[in-house]
């Protein structure tokens, strides 16, 4: 298994531990949480089960989905021993033929329950949650010998339902762990792991498609150059990530609609946009239902709210950062006639080279630990933001594509370039740099110093123009730890 070292070891010793345990993991569709929990516990389950998806359930006809969901636990409780008796009428009924099983199962050892998909059991009008609370209040967490995971791609529901929860299930969780898509290293890493000969450079290009969804990589074949791959994954009729973008709306959210008119609009502009514009834009009121889909997307990794800086709270903008819906929707999404070759046939298109630029920088906004690192500020507490100035009266506006506001009085003003080569600065850029660099001195506060930095792919060439960068990250410091 590729990283998750400090997950596993974490797991493991929740296994060992003499306490009852509610574990919950959970992250954005695809990261490899079921991956994870099967490889460090296999062989070990007492019980395990996964809710049916909301796409499985409609395609089964004729029962409820709650019926669906009840059939299908009751099964998974026949197949792993238990004597026939009668399907549950209810998520009570079902979770006390679960104590039943897991009383006959007690031998002493350690019992390990693992209810994988979650939220998809949680159908509406279910009583889901407050037979989960009678399960694990009444019995469950009553036997030290017990250690329940509970697993979903719904991150809103797991945090809002569970490790959130005000009611029954109050700080009953004991453990959390939010899995996130790969680095860049262990991108490299899952390559190497499956003998694929590929370069960092098209390894930061994967990033900008795929993300650090394991899922995604794993269908890279070896042989394959980079284009062959992504052509292959999301072009011709019989691409092989065809229907994923779909699925990723309907597996995760509540309001699968309402979400995803929200990143299609995000989609439109790489800095975001306010709450206000995003309720304009789409017609959707500034109701609760609006702020619980910005929320749901904000914490399953799909959106990030940032405050510009120099800007307020009131400010917040909302930001796409999913590599795989961005790169969807500008490529495939109702496109006509792709043919099985488009990525080959358009890699150096103007079109392209102009995403890879804002491409890389949410690879960048995602490896911010790495490039705190590489400037050696790794200890020191910071806030990360794009800024856009805006023109006023006379003076032009600008966008500084990061900005890393330290406390220790320094605040790093990136600018962010992706090259098949060194970077080199020449007189007009070395013009419009020193403007940058001037209106971001005017909006700090005295004492503090604003350092250019230069995050790039394979460094800076010298020049006369070369010293108005302060710091150089390069593309090998982002395949740090």
């Amino acid at each position: 298994m590729i990283g998750r070292e400090r997950e596993t070891k974490r797991l493991r010793n929740l296994y060992h531990s003499e306490s009852a345990e509610l574990v919950a993991v959970y992250g954005r569709r695809r990261v490899g949480k079921t991956y994870l929990i099967n490889e460090t516990f296999k062989g070990s389950f007492t019980f395990r089960h996964a809710g049916l998806s909301p796409l499985e359930l409609g395609e089964l006809r004729g029962r409820s989905p709650l019926k669906k969901q009840l059939q299908h636990f009751y099964n998974s409780l026949l197949i792993q021993g238990m004597p026939r008796s009668r399907c549950p009428e209810n998520w009570l009924d079902a979770f006390m033929l679960l104590e039943l099983f897991l009383q006959s199962k007690d031998d002493g050892g350690r019992m390990l329950v693992f209810l994988d998909e979650l939220p998809w059991m949680d159908t509406p009008k279910s009583g889901f949650i407050t037979a989960f609370e009678g399960f694990w209040n009444t019995w469950g967490c009553h036997h030290n010998n017990l250690m329940a995971i509970v697993c979903g791609s719904a991150t809103s529901w797991m945090t809002d339902k569970l490790i959130n929860n005000h009611g029954g299930l109050y700080d009953r969780v004991t453990y959390e762990i939010r899995l996130e898509p790969f680095t860049l290293r262990e991108c490299e890493a899952f390559f190497k792991g499956k003998r694929i000969k590929i370069s960092k450079y098209d390894v930061v290009q994967s990033y900008m498609i795929c993300g650090g969804i394991p899922y995604y990589l794993n269908y890279y074949e070896k042989g394959l150059s980079l284009a062959q791959n992504i052509d292959q994954m999301f072009f011709g009729p019989k691409a092989l990530l065809k229907n994923e973008y779909e699925r990723l709306f309907t597996s995760a959210f509540s309001n699968p609609e309402l979400t995803r008119s929200i990143v299609e609009l995000l989609s439109a502009k790489s800095s975001g946009f306010s709450r206000a514009e995003i309720s304009e834009k789409t017609g959707i009121s500034k109701g609760g239902t609006f702020s619980d889909a910005l929320n749901a997307l904000e914490v399953s990794g799909f959106v990030m709210k940032y405050t510009p800086f120099g800007m307020k709270k009131n400010d917040n903008r909302y930001k796409l950062m999913d590599p795989f819906c961005i790169f969807y929707l500008k490529f495939v999404r109702n496109k006509d006639a792709l043919t099985d070759s488009f990525w080959r046939q358009n890699i150096n298109s103007q079109e392209v080279v102009s995403w890879r630029g804002f491409a890389f920088e949410n690879v960048c906004l995602n490896h911010i630990m790495q490039i705190k690192e590489a400037l050696g500020i790794s200890g020191v507490s910071s806030k990360q933001s794009v800024w856009i100035k805006r023109p006023e009266d006379e003076k032009e506006g600008t966008q500084v594509d990061l900005i890393i506001d330290r406390n220790d009085g320094v605040v790093n003003m990136c600018e962010i370039k992706y090259y098949n080569s060194h970077f080199s600065v020449d007189k007009r850029y070395h013009e419009v740099l020193m403007k940058r660099e001037g209106l971001v001195e005017e909006s700090i506060k005295k004492g503090r110093a604003v350092h250019s930095t230069l995050i790039t792919t394979y460094g800076l060439k010298y020049n006369e123009y070369s010293g108005d960068f302060d710091n150089v990250v390069t593309m090998d410091d982002l395949f740090g730890k």
